[in-house]
C-alpha cells in the first residue's frame, strides 16, 4: 500500500508546539494550499490542511516558521477518531508530516522580495561592462547591472546557425 503526501503551502498561523506526558515534541498547523483550478467567478481558491509533525523536526518549525511561510512537507494521511465532552464520535484526518522544509528566506517574504537585491559597496566600481558592451573607454552606467532576460551576453548579437546534425541527441 502507498500512502504519500506532498503539499506546498502556506501557514494559516504560527505552529502550535506542545509536549506529550513522555516529553515528546508535537507541533499542529494548517497549511493554506492552492487549488490548481479557478472557480466559476475567475478566483483561485485553497484548501486548508491540518498537518501535524513531531519531535526534533516539530520544535525546529515552531521555532523557524510564522503565519504566512511558504512551507514544503511530505508525510502521510492519518485518520483518528475519539470521544468528545458529549459522548460523540468525532472523527479526524490529517497529515503526519515526516519532513519540512521552508520554500522563501524570511527577508522575501517580510520584504515582499521574490529575490535578494545588490547594491554596490564604496570600493566596488559602478561602472563594469555587463551584456557584451566592449568599449575602450569606461562608460558611467546604472548602479545596479542588466540581468534582464532580453540580453544576452553571450549572443555577440548575432543568431546562431545549428543544423539538427550538431546537436547530440
Amino acid at each position: 500500500m502507498i500512502n504519500n503526501v506532498v503539499l506546498v503551502g502556506r501557514l494559516t498561523k504560527d505552529v502550535e508546539l506542545r509536549y506529550t506526558p513522555a516529553n515528546q515534541a508535537v507541533a499542529t498547523f494548517t497549511l493554506a494550499v492552492n487549488r490548481t483550478f479557478k472557480n466559476a467567478n475567475g478566483e483561485r481558491e485553497a484548501d486548508f490542511i491540518n498537518v501535524v509533525i513531531w519531535r526534533q523536526a516539530a520544535e525546529n518549525l515552531a521555532n523557524w516558521a510564522k503565519k504566512g511561510a511558504l512551507l514544503g512537507i511530505t508525510g502521510r494521511i492519518q485518520t483518528r477518531n475519539y470521544e468528545n465532552q458529549q459522548g460523540q464520535r468525532v472523527y479526524v484526518t490529517e497529515v503526519v508530516a515526516d519532513n519540512f522544509q521552508m520554500l522563501e528566506s524570511r527577508s522575501a517574504r517580510e520584504g515582499g522580495q521574490t529575490g535578494g537585491s545588490y547594491t554596490p559597496s564604496p570600493s566596488q566600481p559602478t561602472n563594469a561592462n555587463f551584456g557584451g558592451n566592449q568599449s575602450s573607454q569606461a562608460q558611467p552606467s546604472s548602479a545596479t547591472p542588466d540581468f534582464g532576460r532580453d540580453s544576452d551576453p553571450f549572443s555577440g548579437g548575432t543568431p546562431m546557425n545549428l543544423s539538427d546534425d550538431d546537436l547530440p541527441f
